[in-house]
């Protein structure tokens, strides 16, 4: 290998935030080599995993007068011209105005209009290296990172964190988030400037240029928007949900994961259009996570056997249908949960073991429907079929 003379950074690019020399392994440098380092630039004499020396601006003859640790590598007999193994890392030192960072996907996020929302964001960031030695330290000895893609891959991760660690306790809604990104800004980067310290870097400012939203997310505030638009949001989705009934039952149950295949729904009983409206109400003020409420309809059943067992579970199916910040898929899976447990129930002698486990897979997959689900396991149609599923299983 040869001996490299002169040691520079000429070529730097205005992106490039470290370079190595050489490119790979260590080089062989030697008492009398040139060291020329440029305006913000600093150079790093890095051995052995660890970084020892830093130069600033200007051009250096290495000597062991300014290179204190070449003592212990350079032999008497050889008359101070022995090469000696390292490497050099060039660390720009100039401020980075363009730096970008963006969320790789959707972060979730409770929100108070909308229950749960998912959303992308994206901006950029300044920053500037102020301590090299702490840097190469740092991102080079302990990550091996000293390709510029690698190091903004690192520090988008750290800023997407802290954003989403704010973002969460602010607890913003997302309809308010467009007056408030210096607000979010400004607090991303109070979070993050000790991470970049300890880097040995200066977050010197954070921008967020949009917020946007998932499809789902967006259909959801659509809904709102229709909602809102018409005036009586509890009008407008008990009118959706009848007309959906009302397709569902003129298409025979067809596709339909609701109500018309098991004759839940329309056929529900008299009492079934005061269900519609209470369970209604409840949907436009309750969201996944919201705090329970019981269902009118759950606790005072009209008439009694399978009739009340329907009604129980209807207004349950009605409930879910009424989440419109939970996507149409994982709604359909719901109610066919609510189904299997509504039919184990109405049969003559029902399996409680079933029963339980339906139960379970239901509040274990969607914590937020446990409070309804207990609620309507109390009401006494269900109190009735769960005694025959006691029964039933004490005769087995």
């Amino acid at each position: 290998m040869a001996i490299l003379d002169v040691i520079e950074w000429a070529d730097a690019a205005a992106r490039d935030i470290v370079q190595r020399v050489p490119a790979r392994g260590s080089g062989e440098f030697r008492i009398g080599s040139q060291l020329v380092v440029r305006e913000h630039q600093a150079a790093v004499f890095f051995r052995d995993g660890k970084a020892l020396d830093t130069f600033g601006p200007g051009r250096f003859t290495l000597t062991t007068a300014n290179i204190p640790f070449l003592t212990e590598l350079i032999s008497i007999p050889f008359g101070g011209k022995s090469p000696f193994r390292a490497e050099v890392y060039f660390v720009n030192a100039r401020t980075f105005t363009e730096m970008k960072w963006g969320t790789p996907e959707p972060i979730a996020l409770r929100d108070e209009d909308l229950g749960m929302a998912r959303l992308r964001a994206f901006g950029n960031y300044a920053m500037q290296v102020t301590d090299s030695q702490l840097f190469v330290n740092k991102i080079v000895g302990a990550r091996g990172l000293y390709q510029t893609s690698e190091i903004e891959d690192f520090l988008r991760g750290i800023i997407v964190s802290r954003f989403t660690d704010f973002l969460g306790e602010a607890g913003v809604s997302l309809l308010d988030l467009p007056r408030m990104y210096d607000e979010i800004g400004a607090g991303t980067r109070a979070r993050a400037s000790d991470d970049f310290k300890a880097l040995g870097m200066d977050l010197k400012a954070f921008y967020v240029q949009n917020v946007n939203t998932t499809e789902e997310t967006q259909k959801a505030i659509d809904e709102r928007a229709a909602m809102g638009a018409i005036g009586d949001m509890q009008s407008y989705l008990q009118f959706k949900t009848a007309r959906a009934l009302g397709e569902a039952a003129a298409a025979g149950g067809e596709g339909v994961a609701g109500p018309a295949q098991t004759g839940l729904g329309l056929g529900a009983g008299v009492g079934l259009g005061a269900t519609i409206a209470q369970m209604m109400g409840r949907a436009v003020g309750q969201q996944p996570g919201a705090p329970s409420q019981a269902p009118q309809a759950a606790q005072q059943p009209a008439g009694g056997g399978a009739e009340s067992l329907n009604q129980v579970f209807t207004a349950m199916q009605l409930l879910v249908q009424g989440q419109l910040t939970v996507d149409q898929k994982e709604r359909d899976q719901i109610i066919a949960q609510l189904q299997n447990i509504y039919l184990e129930l109405a049969k003559d002698k029902p399996d409680l073991a079933r029963i339980k486990e339906l139960r379970a897979t239901v509040t274990e997959k969607w914590p937020w429907l446990s409070d309804e689900l207990q609620e309507a396991f109390s009401t006494p149609a269900v109190k009735q079929a769960m005694a025959a599923a006691a029964a039933a299983f004490t005769e087995s």
